[in-house]
Parts: structure tokens; C-alpha cells; sequence
């Protein structure tokens, strides 16, 4: 394969892992999370929850990961690393920043720490879990959504 077709494979893997991630973090945010506090039962909130969310939990560290690797890979091949200097590339640290804001949750907080929290606090004070997660996710949609934005019109010339 040559090292052009490789770049572009890496690019297509670059946009299907974002498609993905984001994709089911929207879905997370926009439709679950509502569903799940319109649920009468807490206890049936807290499982379904649970159960669901663990389940994207794995496709959201499979596409991050494949999101990262690639899009190192194509700052490797184009030799672009200078870009991180170059405040006309602020999408590159936007992207960058989204990426290990998602992995440290994803592959460090989450397992470690904010299960167990989310947990406890559900079983405590519902609502207030669910209004808070909820609110977190959009957070991060709202930067991920601006990211990509970013990210297209930077990876198009537009600065």
C-alpha cells in the first residue's frame, strides 16, 4: 500500500470512528438520557441506564481510539505537528482537546471513579443525577459538535 492510500484509509477511519463517537454521544444526550428521566420508576431509570450507557461505553473507547491513532497518524504523515504552534489551527487543539477529554473519561474516570459516583448519587437524589449527567453530556456535544465543525472547514482549507 502505498503511503498516500494509507493516509487516506487513515482519513476514512479518521471520519467513520468521529461518525460513531459523536454520533452516539448525540444520541446519548438527545434521546436516552430524556427517555430515561421520563421513566416513572428511579430503579428502573438507574438499570436501564446503566445497562444501555455500559454497552456505547464500548463502542465510544473502540472509536476513540481509532479516532485518536488515526488522526495522529495523519499529523504523522503530513508532517503537520508545527500546526499546535499556529493559532490559524486552533480546530487541530480543539479536536485534540475533545479526544483526551473523552479518553481520560472514557478509559480512566469513568471505570474509576464516576460509575461508582453516578451510582450513588442516582440512589440518592434521581433527578438530580439524571439532571447532571444529562448536563455534562451536553457539554461535551456541544465542544464535539464544534470540534467537527472545526475540523471540517479546517481539514477544507477554511481558516
Amino acid at each position: 500500500m502505498q503511503s498516500t492510500d494509507a493516509f487516506v484509509l487513515a482519513r476514512v477511519f479518521h471520519v467513520l470512528g468521529v461518525v460513531a463517537w459523536i454520533g452516539g454521544v448525540a444520541f446519548v444526550t438527545t434521546v436516552l438520557l430524556p427517555a430515561l428521566r421520563k421513566l416513572e420508576r428511579a430503579e428502573d431509570r438507574l438499570t436501564l441506564f446503566e445497562r444501555l450507557e455500559g454497552r456505547f461505553a464500548l463502542q465510544a473507547r473502540i472509536t476513540t481510539l481509532v479516532t485518536g491513532l488515526s488522526g495522529f497518524y495523519m499529523l504523522h504523515f503530513l508532517q503537520a505537528w508545527s500546526r499546535y504552534a499556529d493559532l490559524h489551527y486552533a480546530w487541530i487543539h480543539l479536536m485534540t482537546a475533545v479526544w483526551v477529554i473523552f479518553t481520560l473519561v472514557l478509559f480512566v474516570l469513568e471505570p474509576l471513579v464516576l460509575h461508582r459516583w453516578f451510582h450513588q448519587l442516582a440512589q440518592r437524589d434521581d433527578a438530580r443525577a439524571f439532571r447532571l449527567v444529562q448536563r455534562m453530556h451536553a457539554i461535551l456535544l456541544t465542544i464535539s459538535l464544534a470540534a467537527v465543525a472545526g475540523g471540517v472547514a479546517g481539514a477544507h482549507g477554511w481558516l
